[in-house]
């Protein structure tokens, strides 16, 4: 029986204190109400008004009280008010916001008359809720029911296309909106816009903003995200300053999108322009802003940077605290990484699948073997994260970094789902450290059998064979990168000086101050000569003469890039480069002498994968990479 004063009911209103406990019996909708005499029971103060009962739904939508919006819900069927379309939409909205979308759609598919609002308020909840495809269809439903359609509806149907990258509906839905002039309007610009973005159709996007009368900070924040989504990072960084220097309003979206941007280019001047303007518009306490500061400052080779801006940040959350593990385990810091993983699980904070990644991921990097062990089976133990083919796989890396392939092969063995294109790539690359040519011959071929158009697996081999002088086998792996049409990435790294990013290749001739450059890398290496540096050209896989490997390494893209830095950045300055590729062996030996010499500034190098920090003749990966 229900039992509700009205008393208490309007208490409720004024204080938000809960409806007093009520007996639920299931039935289709969860419950039912039960009679007596036919009448809703309603003690002392009388009956429910229709009015009154509507305005307690909405509050229990407000404050998602479920228990007692059902409790409203039990007495609109008692009453029979199910036929009343403006009740039917608030018990609708009511579920929706409660999370219960199988009972708002009950409600929905239950009513005798649908409104306008009824489509739209079921519609946005499926979009809402990840139903991507009952929105699609319930839309196609309305039309052929011949229902009206609102700005507010073409709207919730692109975010729903936008969600499952449907390019073809989009199109026909954008269509629509011009055929009915709803284009004009800026929540379904911002939608079309939005969708094209994420389908990648960028130009597609451009006009669409170009055309709208009217732009929110969500369209340009759309805009800038677009343009980071497509891989146009400087584009983004470009669009965002343009949308600064006019005046739109700054949210904590937008400013994340540039910054993830600059990371991905690894843009510093510009993501410390972002900070400070971060700062300035109260946004750097912000938990997606941090985050992506972090990312910024990690990516650029400003770990102090990163951990300062995660200090600051007094609400947490585990994407925040990945963030700040990656950083460190990227920056060879793997004691740091360990100890705020711990320090994570001590909050409360349950780690993910990429805390566990990142972790493992520090471990391998310094040879950190028992400790990488210890987090594998904790990993293995944990009751809501389950390990996949990349923990595996950073596991196998671990093994096999420190030398123990055979364990790393054993636990291959045992991996649940079968060796993955990244778990026979950490067994390669161990075969590289550690010369097993056998073993790297099995792992290439079902790296080429699972990744037929990766050309750096048959590079990787190439290599091994020739690090252990076996030509003629080099000769037949370059012929089955020739013959399989993967095309080789050319190694290049560059610098950014003064917010200009200059690149170089081995041997470069194209950049306007090249004879300049190797002016002053002949000087560093006549400097370097005196504390008995020799170029290591056994580093030099190519079946050539000692003195032409030397010449060779000698003009590696890194070393052009730190003499350019030499030249143009002032004393006490960092000096950052980054590689596409792995920095090889020489290069490395190399920047350790050289930071010996250059005594008055770091030398940060980032290669695929991790950052090197060079300071008086030693390095941050202590000669373990």
């Amino acid at each position: 029986m229900y039992v509700m004063r009205l008393r208490a009911m309007r208490r409720l209103i004024s204080t938000h204190r809960k409806l007093p406990p009520c007996l639920l019996n299931q039935s289709r909708f969860g419950f039912e109400a039960s009679t007596k005499g036919g009448a809703v029971v309603v003690c002392e103060d009388g009956a429910v008004g229709v009015l009154e009962l509507q305005e307690i739904l909405q509050l229990c939508a407000r404050k998602q009280l479920t228990r007692e919006g059902k409790c409203c819900h039990g007495l609109a069927v008692q009453a029979g008010l199910l036929a009343d379309t403006l009740t039917c939409n608030i018990l609708i909205n009511f579920y929706s916001k409660s999370g219960c979308v199988d009972f708002a759609r009950r409600v929905f598919d239950g009513m005798p008359e649908r409104s306008l609002v009824t489509w739209n308020t079921m519609i946005a909840t499926h979009t809402r809720h990840g139903e991507d495809m009952q929105a699609l269809h319930l839309f196609l439903q309305m039309r052929r029911e011949g229902s009206s359609l609102s700005e507010f509806t073409l709207s919730s149907v692109l975010c729903a296309c936008a969600a499952r990258g449907a390019v073809t509906e989009s199109q026909q839905l954008h269509a629509l909106a011009l055929k009915t002039a709803a284009d004009s309007n800026v929540f379904v610009g911002t939608a079309v816009l939005d969708v094209y973005a994420k389908c990648k159709m960028i130009r597609d996007a451009r006009l669409v903003f170009d055309a709208m009368p009217e732009k929110s900070p969500v369209t340009w924040s759309s805009m800038v995200a677009g343009f980071a989504q497509s891989d146009l990072y400087e584009e983004a960084v470009w669009f965002f300053r343009h949308a600064h220097k006019m005046g739109v309003e700054l949210t904590q979206f937008t400013l994340s999108a540039a910054l993830s941007a600059c990371a991905s280019i690894a843009a510093s001047t510009e993501g410390k322009q972002l900070h400070s303007v971060a700062v300035r518009g109260g946004f750097a306490a912000n938990l997606f802003v941090a985050t992506s500061l972090i990312d910024v400052y990690s990516k650029c080779g400003c770990i102090r940077e990163a951990y300062s801006v995660f200090r600051n940040v007094e609400d947490e959350n585990i994407v925040l605290w990945n963030a700040m593990i990656t950083g460190f385990s990227k920056h060879a810091r793997p004691h740091e990484a360990m100890m705020l993983f711990e320090k994570m699980r001590q909050r409360g904070i349950q780690p993910n699948e990429v805390s566990y990644l990142s972790v493992l991921s520090a471990c391998g990097h310094v040879g950190l073997v028992e400790e990488g062990r210890g987090y594998f089976d904790l990993l293995l133990r944990d009751a809501v994260v389950r390990p996949n083919a990349l923990h595996y796989s950073c596991m196998v890396d671990v093994l096999g970094r420190a030398g123990r392939i055979d364990e790393a092969w054993e636990l291959m063995r045992r991996v649940p789902f079968g060796g993955s294109a990244s778990m026979w790539g950490s067994v390669l690359n161990s075969c590289r450290v550690h010369g097993n040519v056998e073993l790297a011959k099995i792992a290439a071929q079902h790296l080429f059998e699972l990744e037929p158009d990766n050309a750096a697996n048959h590079v990787l081999l190439s290599n091994i064979y020739a690090a252990g002088k076996r030509w003629g086998e080099v000769a037949v792996a370059r012929k089955c990168l020739k013959d399989s049409g993967a095309r080789k990435e050319i190694g290049r790294s560059w610098i950014d000086v003064r917010g200009k990013v200059h690149s170089f290749v081995v041997g470069e001739t194209k950049h306007p101050r090249i004879s300049e450059i190797y002016a002053k890398l002949e000087s560093l290496r006549s400097e370097m000569n005196r504390l008995a540096y020799k170029v290591e050209v056994h580093h030099d896989l190519h079946d050539v003469g000692e003195g032409q490997k030397e010449e060779l390494l000698t003009h590696h893209s890194e070393r052009l890039a730190l003499a350019f830095g030499l030249m143009e950045l002032p004393g006490g300055t960092a000096i950052r480069i980054f590689k596409n590729l792995r920095v090889c062996g020489d290069c490395h030996s190399f920047m350790k002498t050289a930071s010996m010499v250059i005594t008055d500034r770091e030398i940060i190098a980032r290669d695929t994968n991790r950052f090197h920090h060079f300071s008086r003749g030693h390095c941050s990966c202590g000669d373990f990479w």
